[in-house]
């Protein structure tokens, strides 16, 4: 599994977001994701629809993924 991958699969299953991963060995990550989409939700649900999009390959080829979620307006482009 690759960064890459996981940005791409992260920005077609939530329209509209930007994401930002990190990750050197290939099972653990980092994702820093911006969507208009958060606004108005708690932490857990942000992070529960990034996973939504990673579908079964969380705790599987992806074994760890730290997110950092924000709207547009948090992460100062609004």
């Amino acid at each position: 599994m690759t960064p890459e991958t996981i940005r791409e699969l992260i920005e077609a299953g939530l329209p509209g977001a930007r994401a930002h991963v990190q990750g050197d060995d290939g099972v653990h990550f980092e994702a820093l994701v911006i969507c208009d989409a958060f606004a108005g939700k708690l932490p857990l649900a942000r992070h529960r629809m990034v996973y939504a999009t990673l579908g079964d390959l969380m705790g599987g080829a992806i074994h760890a993924l730290s997110l950092k979620t924000q709207t547009p307006a948090e992460a100062g482009e609004g």
